[in-house]
């Protein structure tokens, strides 16, 4: 078999391929053996029909045409990994020339046209400069940190007055549509700001007192009138604040590993810093990559926004977003966002191999593990969904991507804004040796990654407490958070 590449774009190839005779063989004879279960000859069993009859039959030129319909994803696979082509769209076919029915010679030729990734000449990516902000844990920071930990700690007493922003309240809930009633819920906790429920919640019920109502309009979030207008009745049946405990070495032995408030709050000061620390590494890796597609031209193909944009607005989940879902703004949003993850995946890709990064059976469990929760799911469960819908691949090219991203940011120079320079060893896992690493092809099943989670690997039950590590965008590789707890139980707020 022979295959060639046309160039039509950077983005979309025309593939010429021919096939011999006898390489199309295997491909007739097998479809004689299918014809032949399916047609009765007088005689002759199924599937002992002789091909000859099977000629007179159906006519010879009716098994080419079968032998080669069945074989000609085969024979587009084999021209696809001929060439290294790497395929992003369904390819389109046309059959130019058949082997001649009459004769056991010719040649099959056809030509495929399709969409492919495109290759990209990196530039030099080390030493990409950029300015973040200084990281400066404030007595602010500290302060808010101290009244969350509080908060925890904190007990609701009812109050005689009418509520206010940060009051805790239980509530009774009406909507209706068009004037019919849909939906209805009692005694619902709710805290004035909180922002938890339905838009234009807070405005209603602030300033209301023990029995006393309120009715507001906004669009429902949830079921099977999601996006709809409806006009909501709430009634207030409990009015209560929260009343917060001293800050003394009596709650820091409550709330504590410490004996001390002194002890409690320098420890604070000292997460609020690594917070910061966060924050920083997140900025100056979101700017890197800012850059890093700057130096880059990375044409995007049609087909790509396509897929993306009839997959938002004509997906399962596409009908529950409202009425004003599919509007132009929003078409150009989704446009915008898929042409750039597109381009950050090439070059992130092309990023790791060069830099020859790999992904380790460990890393892999880290991302399961952290991941899953996002989802509200269980690790095992998680790593189930992924076997099963062929994801795993996937997920190993994220996991490579962020690696890569940490690559590139290992070598960028990162200064703050009054000219310090800022050392990210914190943020980035520093370069060294690496555990062994896996490719896509190599990565194990659902059921070998599960049994490490329940085995109770070193590696996955960090990567849960790492709260940062499960927030980070794709395209980051994050340091873990800290581990210490300062908390040691948590009261009940009602």
């Amino acid at each position: 078999m022979k295959s060639a590449v046309e160039t039509l774009s950077p983005t979309r190839v025309k593939l010429n391929v021919e096939v011999p005779f006898e390489e199309l063989k295997p491909s007739i004879d097998e479809a004689y053996k299918t014809i032949a279960t399916q047609v009765q000859v007088p005689g002759f069993r199924k599937g002992r029909v002789p091909q000859q009859l099977i000629d007179q039959r159906v006519g010879r030129g009716y098994v080419i045409e079968t032998a080669i319909n069945d074989g000609l994803n085969g024979f587009y696979q084999s021209a696809v990994q001929e060439t290294g082509i790497r395929p992003l769209s369904r390819p389109e076919v046309e059959i130019t020339e058949v082997p001649d029915p009459a004769k056991k010679d010719g040649q099959l030729t056809f030509t495929v046209e399709l969409d492919i990734r495109p290759e990209i000449e990196l530039p030099d990516y080390k030493g990409i400069e950029v300015t973040v902000d200084p990281v400066a844990a404030s007595d602010e920071d500290i302060d808010k940190a101290m009244d969350e930990l509080r908060g925890r700690f904190g007990t609701l007493t009812a109050v005689d007055r009418p509520s206010q922003d940060g009051d805790f309240l239980t509530i009774d809930l009406t909507a209706s549509v068009a004037g019919e009633e849909v939906d209805s819920a009692q005694d619902l906790s709710y805290q004035i700001g909180s922002g938890t429920m339905l838009e234009g919640m807070d405005e209603a019920v602030t300033g209301l007192s023990v029995d006393e109502s309120a009715i507001f309009e906004t669009k429902l979030a949830g079921g099977e009138h999601a996006g709809a207008d409806a006009q909501v009745t709430v009634v207030v049946k409990a009015v209560k604040e929260r009343e917060l405990p001293q800050v003394d070495d009596e709650f820091a032995q409550l709330a504590s590993e410490f004996d001390t408030a002194e002890e409690l709050r320098a420890d604070l000061a000292k997460q609020a810093s690594e917070s910061k620390l966060m924050d920083q590494g997140v900025e100056a890796r979101d700017k890197v990559l800012d850059k890093l597609v700057e130096l880059v031209a990375v044409p995007v193909p049609d087909s790509v926004i396509e897929e993306q944009l009839e997959q938002h607005f004509n997906g399962e989940n596409a009908h529950s977003a409202g009425e004003d879902h599919d509007t132009e703004e929003h078409r150009a949003e989704i446009r915008t966002n898929t042409e750039r993850a597109f381009q950050n995946e090439v070059i992130l890709d092309a990023v790791a191999e060069k830099e020859e990064v790999g992904v380790s059976q460990a890393e892999l469990i880290d991302y399961i593990v952290s991941t899953a929760g996002q989802y509200g799911m269980e690790p095992n469960q998680f790593a189930q969904m992924l076997d099963q819908s062929g994801q795993v691949p996937m997920i190993v090219g994220e996991v490579r991507r962020r690696k890569a991203l940490a690559k590139v940011l290992e070598y960028a120079t990162v200064t703050d804004t009054n000219g310090a320079a800022v050392d990210l060893t914190e943020f980035v896992r520093p370069a060294g040796d690496e555990p062994e690493t896996i490719s896509a092809d190599d990565v194990e099943t659902e059921q070998d990654v599960a049994e490490d989670i329940q085995a109770g690997e070193p590696e996955a039950a960090a990567s849960a407490e790492s709260a940062e590590a499960a927030d980070a965008p794709a395209g980051q590789e994050v340091a873990e958070a800290p581990k210490k707890k300062t908390t040691k139980k948590k009261a009940s707020a009602e």
